[in-house]
């Protein structure tokens, strides 16, 4: 299972981009640490992984990780997808099983996204509008990424990695 991640960053208005390694991240706390390693005043991860979901993850300073995840069944088979969602449904209390339970049955997501929407929303793209391009039937993940690119005006950092 393949996936591509990037760190897009803004300093002074100009946008850079590294292509990123996930491999060894176990908790949002490492895939944040990944992200803050790059410098900027704006750090944006963006991943897309199989052509099956897109994980975006922002920390702006020393603020904590925003996480948003497109698409919750991501979670059942992409272990990237698994840890965003896991600790978006810590953060959202959204276990609802006793621990017990919870051991012995296999986590299932719903099919719905995750986490903070409006993650990008001062880069030019809306909660609406991104909730709308994952939703679209035929938009494959990387086309969410570029959309998100092209508004924040970090296309051409984008595609210096992708090439």
């Amino acid at each position: 299972m393949s996936y591509f991640a990037a760190v897009l960053a803004a300093e002074n208005g100009r946008w850079s981009a590294t292509e990123v390694s996930l491999d060894d991240c176990e908790s949002v706390e490492d895939i944040a640490d990944v992200v803050r390693d790059q410098d900027g005043e704006i750090r944006l991860l963006v991943v897309e992984q199989d052509d099956e979901y897109v994980l975006l993850a922002r920390v702006d300073g020393d603020d904590e990780a925003r996480i948003f995840l497109s698409d919750g069944h991501a979670a059942d088979a992409y272990p990237l997808a698994a840890i965003a969602a896991d600790e978006l449904d810590e953060i959202g209390d959204a276990e609802q099983l006793d621990d017990e339970l919870a051991e012995d049955t296999p986590s299932v997501h719903d099919s719905a996204p995750f986490g903070d929407a409006a993650i990008v929303e001062d880069l030019g793209t809306s909660a609406a509008e991104l909730l709308a391009l994952c939703a679209h039937e035929g938009t494959l993940p990387i086309d969410v990424i570029a959309q998100i690119c092209e508004k924040a005006g970090c296309a051409d950092a984008l595609e210096s990695v992708r090439s």
